[in-house]
């Protein structure tokens, strides 16, 4: 397999990010939820207005991996009051890590997991956090085996299904 690229995601990009979030969301999804939910989810979620929002933020960055020239997974990650909970400056938040299904296992996850890191030592943060669902066993085993521990749980609204999220984190430094 070709290496895996990593590049800051524009405005210019809205298209590719909409695309990359609506496929890999559906792939990872879908089948536990209706499709209803599933349609509104993807509908408000990745609209063009709020992706735009999302990347004007400063608090908030985006990545593509690429493989080739095409785009196979992204990462957004959130500082600062941009963070959906813990809004620490002592904390950076892993919003989103996705990967196109047919690149599962061949480390592009990882890579994008690294950009994180690299970019939570820059800030210079305590930690790193994210919400993972409870019924996705492929992340958490993930998340666990970069050395992230459970720590709370909070409820994420997919449609009209209220589903549960575990909060985990990674200690940096002490």
């Amino acid at each position: 397999m070709e290496a895996i690229a990593i590049q800051p995601v524009t405005t210019n990009d809205i298209e590719a990010l909409q695309q990359i979030g609506r496929q890999t969301f559906n792939e990872t999804f879908a089948a536990f939820n209706t499709a209803a939910n599933m349609a509104q989810y993807l509908e408000e979620g990745f609209s063009a207005d709020k992706l735009r929002d999302e990347l004007n933020n400063p608090d908030s960055e985006f990545y593509f991996a690429m493989c080739n020239k095409d785009v196979v997974g992204y990462l957004k990650v959130n500082a600062g009051t941009s963070q959906t909970e813990l809004k620490g400056e002592q904390a950076l938040e892993i919003e989103l890590i996705y990967v196109l299904q047919q690149y599962h296992g061949k480390k592009v996850g990882q890579v994008l997991y690294g950009k994180a890191l690299q970019l939570a030592r820059e800030k210079d943060v305590t930690y790193l956090w994210l919400g993972v669902w409870e019924e996705n066993q492929r992340a958490i085993r993930f998340y666990s085996k970069n050395g992230f521990v459970a720590f709370d749980k909070h409820i994420f609204k997919l449609g009209d299904d209220e589903q549960t999220d575990i909060m985990m984190k990674k200690h940096l430094k002490s």
